[in-house]
């Protein structure tokens, strides 16, 4: 149950005393998740804080800590263990001296009363006013609970043991019993008394008592459930073996284990996803009253897990078990990742019987036992089962194995079609079988079943154990037509069927179906006054290549798809890989568009692969009409068009070898009517400096925006 800290090393301020009310109230705890869906409990359950008492003296092994036993049953339901006396002489050697003011638990008496027998407790003859010690007492032996149980529960919850200033409110609710962690405290258990034998009452109630419902079940004995760290689911959980009915009852009322932060820390803090409840108690019991667990070894199951190993589909385990307290053939529990099996330990052990005469000789067992994970490391534990006076199962042994179980593993080594057939091979196995297992193929809707039991000796190395008839290698008729073809293989255990292939081929035949042509043009560029074109193209119908015709300004030239595609082969198997293309076709100067069909080979249409529209550039075209000299210069004139665009050109200028750049945008009227397409401005006079002398003179208009350029021509000159 979640309550306030106990009172330790740190002196309390009032405020947090008006607090402890209200934090009892609002502090919430979340029941403890088992491996099966758990029912809402009758009593609110909540976590216990962290109880530090400055003064004790640790003496408790924390690595001994066993989340599954924190108490024997002999030791928890021991009533007889302590006398009112003695129990008063405890609490008076606890606090020496109380604050003046305060009441502490030695001196502590309250009202009690009369409370009837039922399937939980005897009758309490109460009336009156009595010490913390007789009712503690008396309450322990109406109810069958050690009386030192009581006195370490007052402990972990309130710290009223050691408490030298304890408050009315920690004496209130001094075992937390009423408080859920959904409303406040029930006022019907309010008071030293009716906390004590409330708790105690509730104790017993937990173990499902006859005369009473089976309503406590998620911590049953016997049974592997996953107990929480902390209230925040956050911080996890882990499988815990619940030995007895003592220990389940504690996580009824504190249904949390301590991590390891919180088993460093002693009496201290751990983490923040530590809780402290059943460590306190564990950990105060052992320091105040010995070992929480009665040396009771000549009761306690005895027997030897001599072998265990992993093998297909589970695990192989043999030994023997038995009770000291019969002779009959005693229950074993197999826990696998947390999931158990009960067996019998009957088989029958001459060398057990003439060891333990007593107990005779059908104790031995031999089992296998079922994987319940897909592969992984799972923990495999054997525990011998407790008839008599033990307070405990023997754990005969925990170990973790790798786990041969799962689905099926396997491998294609071949998957083909040819001539009108599909051809499959390779090999399939399930780890939790040593036998041959099926292998289906679907094609469309028509089934073929097959089993995997072709040998197949390079196996053996891989999958030592299960032999090598695991092989398979089938071919099946397919008609011509398009198919989704799967395959599987069939698990025989834990897991499921495993999908090989499955995909959708065409497939080629007789007769032709008239199925019109695939493929794909992919690119057309321009490579000196030619289209390149590539792609693909197949006619379902046949293996064969296929025709591919191309049309340029409407004429048109045949060629063939029988270049190698590798990637055009693996997506249609059936078809290999000779469908590609990759064609130079001559092209005329200027725009033209580029079309490409795939032929049929047989009925049906054609395929239009696509169409694309190129450019060849057309070279400039122009006069050099004169080039004139003065002193120092020359003059050249002249017109010069791009007939691939109307704007004006580039003229470039060497003169003895250096250029320069000019543009030929003068107005020509005679040439805008010779070209009216592109216009008047196009002329051109160019003048640049001379030196004197014979001077060449070289003009070139430029071809926009790519393409060739034209030589408009070269002149002599004489600068004077």
């Amino acid at each position: 149950m979640m309550r306030p800290p106990a009172p330790g090393i740190a002196a309390r301020s009032k405020t947090l005393t008006a607090l402890l009310g209200v934090l009892l109230m609002i502090l919430g705890a979340l029941v403890a998740v088992p491996a099966q869906a758990v029912p809402t409990a009758e009593v609110g359950v909540v976590q216990a804080g962290p109880a530090v008492d400055g003064g004790i003296v640790r003496a408790a092994d924390l690595s001994q800590f066993r989340p599954g036993n924190i108490v024997s049953d002999a030791v928890f339901y021991n009533a007889g263990t302590m006398s009112e006396a003695q129990i008063q002489a405890f609490l008076n050697s606890k606090v020496t001296a109380c604050r003046a003011g305060y009441v502490c638990l030695k001196d502590k008496t309250d009202l009690t009363r009369a409370v009837g027998a039922d399937a939980m407790c005897n009758a309490y003859a109460g009336g009156g006013v009595e010490s913390a010690a007789r009712i503690i007492f008396k309450v322990a032996q109406a109810c069958g609970i050690n009386p030192q149980a009581l006195i370490v529960m007052l402990q972990k919850e309130q710290g009223l043991v050691t408490d030298t200033y304890p408050y009315d409110s920690q004496y209130r609710i001094a075992m937390g019993q009423g408080c859920p962690d959904t409303a406040a405290c029930d006022s019907r258990y309010f008071g030293f008394f009716n906390q004590v034998h409330g708790a105690a009452w509730q104790l017993k109630r937990y173990a499902n008592p006859p005369g009473t419902s089976n309503y406590f079940t998620w911590y049953a004995p016997g049974k592997t459930w996953n107990v929480r760290y902390h209230p925040n689911i956050d911080c996890g959980s882990s499988p815990v073996y619940i030995e007895n009915k003592a220990t389940a009852a504690l996580y009824y009322y504190t249904p949390y284990q301590p991590n390891a932060a919180a088993l460093r820390a002693g009496y201290g803090t751990g983490d923040g996803c530590s809780s402290y409840g059943n460590r306190n108690f564990y950990q105060y019991f052992n320091d105040w009253f010995g070992s929480t667990q009665v040396p009771d070894s000549a009761h306690i199951p005895i027997g030897n897990l001599e072998h265990i190993a992993s093998v297909p589909g589970g695990f192989q385990l043999r030994g023997w078990a038995a009770d000291p307290d019969t002779s009959n053939s005693i229950e074993l529990h197999v826990y696998i990742a947390g999931v158990g099996r009960s067996y019998v330990a009957d088989l029958d052990r001459p060398d057990v019987g003439a060891a333990f005469p007593a107990l005779g000789s059908r104790h031995g067992f031999d089992l296998f036992v079922p994987a319940t994970t897909d592969g992984g490391t799972p923990e495999v534990c054997a525990y011998a089962i407790n008839v008599g006076q033990g307070s405990s199962h023997r754990v005969l042994g925990c170990h973790t194995l790798v786990s041969q179980s799962g689905s099926p593993r396997a491998q294609i080594d071949q998957f083909a079609f040819v001539d009108g057939t599909l051809r499959i091979a390779g090999w399939a196995l399930d780890p939790d079988v040593t036998d041959s297992i099926p292998v289906h193929l679907y094609v469309g809707g028509t089934g073929y079943g097959f089993a995997a039991d072709r040998d197949r000796p390079d196996l053996a190395a891989h999958y030592p154990g299960y032999g090598t008839r695991h092989g398979f290698a089938e071919t099946v008729p397919l008609s011509p037509g398009t198919h989704q073809i799967c395959l599987y293989a069939i698990n025989a255990g834990i897991g499921s069927n495993v999908v090989l292939r499955c995909t959708t081929v065409m497939m080629p035949g007789s007769p032709d179906l008239g199925r019109t042509p695939i493929g794909n043009l992919e690119s057309v560029t321009t490579d000196a006054g030619s289209a390149v074109l590539t792609g693909w193209a197949l006619d379902p119908d046949t293996h064969g290549s296929t025709k591919i015709h191309v049309y340029v300004r409407g004429q048109g030239a045949e060629y063939t798809a029988d270049a190698t595609r590798l990637d055009v082969g693996a997506a249609y198997p059936a078809y290999g890989a000779q469908h590609g293309f990759s064609l130079r076709v001559p092209l005329p100067e200027g725009r033209s568009d580029v079309c490409a069909y795939a032929i049929n080979t047989g009925p049906g249409g054609n395929t239009t692969l696509g169409c694309r529209s190129v450019t060849v550039a057309t070279a400039p075209f122009g006069n050099f009409e004169s080039l004139t000299a003065a002193p120092g210069s020359l003059t050249a004139t002249g017109w010069a068009i791009d007939p691939d665009v109307a704007a004006p050109i580039d003229v470039h200028v060497y003169v003895d070898g250096v250029g320069t750049s000019h543009r030929a945008a003068s107005a020509r009227p005679d040439v805008g009517l010779a070209f009216p397409a592109s216009g008047a401005d196009h002329g051109f006079s160019i003048t640049l400096p001379a030196a004197s002398g014979d001077r060449t003179v070289c003009l070139y208009g430029i071809n926009t925006p790519q393409g060739p350029n034209t030589t408009l021509g070269c002149k002599t000159v004489r600068v004077p």
